[in-house]
């Protein structure tokens, strides 16, 4: 036996290897793209997607009458098995690769055909019997399956994402429950402001993923509106008049989506204002993720000449030098992810701006940097959960050593004393460095009891009426 069999394109002969699934348009696109290293395999839920829309095809291929059923049956089969992890090493071009995606389609269409061979009973490279293109590619072009492909991925990639934030969001919201009670400094350009929770602090956290996860939703929903059956450039040409509707409906019932077909062809094929969006989401969510990751390293700075208000878990030793230090490397390492998603957001707007015509050529790379700012991201809010905000602690006597000798305690006592009072007890209080409320008893002015009920926590975290406005209920009126 041979270790290689004779495949032929339009530019002559090759030799693919014997046991290779793929065929002679992968070999040479093997060739010509070595750019990453890193083959499609590696998003097996693209690999799948690819699949699915193969066997959709097929499906609807076979009921219009324009693909045998025996032959439909072996292409359905093989699908199956991809669906279900199989053959995806099979899947080997360069995730960056020329010619619009075309590469990938090739090698799903010759993966998908060698193995419909076989299940049929023939060797593979017996096209006579089953062909890449004139069978598994049936109705079809690069330019309608490659994107389609794409939004398939995307869509199942978001919902692992939105989960993963949703993990993170629990997290926070459990971390606000626990601290609700503990009083500390808020600050505003850094310097003190006035008083706030730890708790209304981490609320804000779990309420910044709460409408990104909104937003990721969004986004999501556009890529449900899907170009199949545009062929070429959207005209639909060499596609059963019938072709686009059927293979929707039956890629919609493979894949669970809700999907779709553009009510222009033409359009949805040189669109890539999907992906734009999409992209520009996952930078918001990578902007509010930093951060919140820099606002934990600001707040556990230390130990001994930072903040110090609260402590993060000890992940690893932090210094090959400094004995004894530990840094904040999952906040850190997340930081890196955003910085990631960012640079991916430009890299997913020049390739769509760049798109000429009736086509964007541009796609691989947009599928390529979208996968990971979602997978990274996704792994990002799951790392940050449990590696850091759910083993978080406070420093509780720090925190309400810093509120008793805060300067910006004086803001709350404003309605009583009046600013040109609160000014100057402020003025005293960092020059002397005495604390404010001792300034206040002795000037006279205010009674320790007085001070004391407009220091309550409850009274400085949240909207109150300064007590000379306040009055009772009025009876007669029912207020």
């Amino acid at each position: 036996m041979s270790p290689f069999r004779l495949e032929h394109d339009l530019l002559g002969n090759r030799e693919v290897p014997a046991d290779a699934y793929y065929g002679v348009h992968t070999l040479r696109a093997l060739e010509n793209f070595p750019v990453s290293g890193v083959p499609i395999s590696i998003y097996p839920e693209l690999i799948r997607a690819l699949a699915q829309i193969k066997m959709a095809a097929a499906r609807a291929n076979c009921d219009l009458g324009l693909l045998a059923s025996n032959k439909a049956d072996a292409i359905v089969r093989a699908c199956e098995e991809i669906c279900g992890g199989q053959w995806h090493e099979q899947f080997a071009v360069d995730v960056i690769q020329g010619g619009a995606g075309t590469s990938t389609n090739m090698n799903a269409n010759e993966v998908i055909a060698n193995r419909a061979l076989e299940l049929m009973g023939r060797k593979k490279g017996d096209y006579a019997a089953l062909h890449p293109n004139e069978d598994v590619n049936l109705s079809q072009s690069t330019n309608d399956v490659y994107p389609t492909a794409l939004r398939l991925f995307a869509y199942v990639s978001l919902q692992d994402l939105i989960a993963s934030m949703d993990y993170l969001r629990i997290a926070f919201e459990a971390k606000a429950e626990e601290f609700r009670d503990v009083l500390k400094m808020g600050r505003t350009q850094l310097q003190d402001a006035v008083p706030m929770t730890l708790g209304q602090e981490f609320s804000t956290y779990a309420v910044m993923l709460g409408e990104d996860i909104e937003r990721v939703r969004e986004a999501s929903r556009l890529l449900c509106e899907i170009n199949l059956g545009a062929t070429a450039i959207g005209t639909g040409i060499n596609a059963h008049p019938r072709y686009a509707e059927r293979v929707r409906g039956h890629l919609a019932a493979i894949s669970g989506i809700a999907l779709i077909t553009s009510p222009n062809l033409v359009e949805a094929t040189q669109d890539c204002g999907s992906f734009v969006q999409l992209s520009g989401v996952l930078k918001r969510v990578a902007v509010k993720l930093s951060k919140v990751c820099n606002d934990l390293r600001l707040l556990s700075s230390g130990p001994r000449a930072g903040l110090n208000e609260i402590n993060l878990p000890p992940m690893q030793a932090g210094s090959s030098i400094m004995p004894g230090k530990v840094n904040p490397v999952i906040p850190e390492v997340v930081n890196q992810i955003a910085f990631e998603v960012i640079g991916n957001d430009m890299t997913v707007t020049m390739a769509a701006e760049a798109g000429q015509l009736q086509l964007n050529a541009f796609e691989p790379i947009i599928a390529h940097s979208l996968a990971k700012s979602i997978s990274h991201l996704s792994r990002g809010c799951r790392l940050l959960a449990d590696r850091c905000v759910s083993g978080i602690t406070a420093n509780v006597e720090r925190l309400r050593e810093s509120v008793a000798h805060s300067i910006g305690v004086v803001t709350a006592l404003n309605p009583y004393i009046g600013y040109e009072n609160a000014t100057m007890i402020a003025q005293e209080a960092l020059v002397s460095g005495r604390g404010v409320a001792e300034l206040v008893l002795e000037k006279g002015l205010l009674s320790a009891e007085q001070l004391a009920e407009i220091l309550k926590p409850e009274v400085l975290t949240r909207p109150q009426l300064p007590f000379h406005l306040q009055r009772a209920p009025d009876h007669e009126s029912g207020n």
